[in-house]
């Protein structure tokens, strides 16, 4: 696969004679020229993240971005004096994204190689190319949902969610309950669909089987009966999570089969995954059928496979699951569940109308 068809979630800026003109610590008036606002601007409106990376001292380096009035578009900068690799590792690593979703760009070819050697799949660019980034493919979204525009903000308040956990002294139980989350769980609808074809293809490490649902297919499985869409979202006093996970199941007579269980690795730490689960175990077990569920081990999906068996998920044959057949991919295995009873817990408000049970 070639890196123009790996979406960028992230772009690092180098600041002096890259995002700005001029060298800061030299005493030059730097300036900001429009066109460069204008893409920082652009990029933002797409949900690509955007960050800093500069060999300057951080106070003045950002009072300067706080003075040309794009502070705002740029979480955990680093600015200082260690390696740019070293930094744009950390803001990977912070994000929890792949550096394969990552670029950086800087005036520095030095800085560039640097880069490149140390972390080869984060794609590097020079200030040449900045004005045409919104024109790549790379750095085009086959589409923007509402929570794509709010992204970088969604972001943000969970850093100051992180920092009041921190600074919390009671136990996790209790910042939970005092964050009034509330997990809605519905069935899509139109204006849905571009949100889960998104988070089928920015998920990865909670991603069951890694496959890409398309806009047209999401359609017609929502207008299939046998089938249910359900997009999951995420509220808390904070201010809403956006859409953070998507599940697609096929109802059959004797086992329901889930097709597809996605979230965002943003919420995993609240539980929302295990709630999710535990809620369609649930539901099964009303209904008095077998859960089956696809799951295709990639590179960074050991988290959601964890989560699979310590649900229960087993690889335990069972008529339900054999009579089925086999997957049209060899590498997707047939996870099994005889479903018993399952709770909410008291740290989340779940809101769902449930599934038909007949």
């Amino acid at each position: 696969m070639g890196d123009e068809a790996i979406p960028v979630k992230c772009l690092v800026w180098d600041l002096d004679n890259t995002l700005w003109q001029g060298t800061l610590l030299e005493g030059d008036n730097v300036r900001l020229a429009d066109a460069v606002r204008e893409v920082i601007v652009s990029l933002d409106s797409r949900g690509i993240l955007q960050s800093v990376a500069s060999k300057n001292d951080h106070e003045p380096a950002w009072r300067k971005l706080e003075q040309l009035g794009v502070a705002e578009y740029f979480l955990l900068p680093e600015i200082g004096w260690g390696p740019k690799s070293d930094s744009v590792r950390r803001i990977a690593d912070e994000l929890r994204f792949a550096h394969t979703a990552v670029a950086f760009v800087d005036d520095q070819p030095a800085e560039r190689a640097e880069v490149a050697f140390h972390l080869p799949e984060v794609r590097c660019y020079s200030p040449e190319q900045v004005l045409d980034l919104p024109t790549l493919p790379e750095f085009t979204p086959a589409t923007v949902t509402e929570d794509s525009r709010q992204r970088r903000r969604m972001y943000q308040a969970n850093f100051r969610r992180t920092a009041e956990q921190s600074a919390f002294t009671g136990p996790d139980e209790d910042f939970l309950r005092s964050l009034e989350l509330v997990v809605r769980i519905a069935d899509a609808d139109a204006d849905d669909l571009a949100r889960i074809e998104e988070l089928t293809v920015r998920t990865s490490q909670m991603n069951a089987t890694g496959v890409h649902y398309s806009d047209t297919v999401l359609r017609e499985l929502c207008a299939d009966p046998s089938h249910d869409v359900l997009v999951i979202s995420m509220a808390d006093r904070f201010g809403p999570h956006g859409a953070v996970g998507v599940l697609l199941l096929a109802r059959n007579t004797e086992f329901w089969h889930l097709k597809l269980l996605a979230t965002s690795c943003r919420v995993v730490s609240f539980g929302a995954g295990a709630l999710i689960l535990n809620w369609l175990i649930d539901q099964a077990f009303q209904a008095r059928v077998h859960l089956v569920a696809d799951f295709r081990q990639t590179e960074r999906n050991r988290m959601m496979e964890i989560a699979y068996r310590f649900a229960g998920f087993t690889t335990d044959p069972c008529t339900c699951a054999s009579a089925y057949g086999t997957p049209p991919d060899p590498d997707i295995q047939r996870l099994h569940l005889v479903p018993d009873r399952r709770s909410t817990p008291d740290t989340i408000r779940l809101v769902s109308e449930g599934l038909p049970t007949g």
